[in-house]
């Protein structure tokens, strides 16, 4: 009985090791055929490409959230509020604390909308809230004043269904993407333009589909090929 007990015990240690060993060589190849991500070299992103992903949180919202018919910022309005096409958008209230800071004042109201009793509007949705100094580019309209004539021309926007490669393909990007990388922030929300405003935020890739209609193209010199075989 002692000899039979003896063989069943030595049987039970064996099957424990082989579960520990199998246990330990199976987590180990494990960590073996995955690199830890901080051992990744960190790849360059574009900035143009990163920031249209940072107010994907809010895409869902947008979707279901139903539209304000009689609060909704129009593209007339949208560019009086601009001295041209791709300027900053002045100030279109007064500012209390005339040395105050995006953090402390602006950010308030810009850096996730929202609707505000006092100037019974949508406050828009900045695309670059981490650049603070907000009056650095942004001014208070001074409609009091005369202003003296000029031949100044103010360029107009890019019309709205006209940027399309072709008939049903999506529309291009009509503007610059710097400054205003954040898709979202202009596109979709309470805040945005109705004849732009898009009805899929949820498709946060928008690049995807809809490219910049302008290039940046950098002139070089002219490319001579050296000819350095010598015979």
């Amino acid at each position: 009985m002692k000899k039979r007990l003896g063989i069943i015990s030595i049987f039970v240690l064996l099957f424990i090791g082989f579960l520990i060993n199998w246990t330990y060589s199976y987590y180990t190849g494990l960590e073996e055929a995955y690199i830890p991500v901080h051992k990744v070299k960190e790849t360059l992103t574009i900035p143009s490409e990163k920031k249209v992903f940072e107010r994907s949180k809010f895409a869902l919202d947008y979707l279901n959230m139903p539209v304000d018919e009689n609060h909704q910022r129009t593209l007339e309005t949208y560019y009086d509020n601009r001295a041209f096409s791709g300027a900053p958008p002045s100030i279109p209230h007064p500012v209390l604390a005339k040395r105050s800071m995006g953090g402390n004042i602006c950010l308030q109201c810009h850096q996730n909308g929202g609707f505000v009793a006092k100037f019974n509007a949508y406050a828009p949705v900045t695309p670059h809230p981490e650049m603070v100094n907000c009056r650095q580019c942004h001014v208070e309209q001074q409609t009091n004043d005369v202003f003296v004539s000029s031949n100044f021309y103010k360029k107009p926007a890019a019309s709205v269904g006209t940027n399309n490669a072709l008939p049903g393909s999506p529309p291009v990007i009509p503007h610059q993407l710097q400054m205003r990388e954040n898709c979202l922030s202009c596109h979709a929300g309470p805040s945005a333009v109705k004849e732009i405003h898009v009805d899929h935020p949820e498709r946060i890739n928008c690049r995807q589909c809809n490219v910049p209609k302008y290039q940046e193209v950098e002139n070089i010199e002219l490319f001579v090929r050296s000819n350095t075989n010598t015979q």
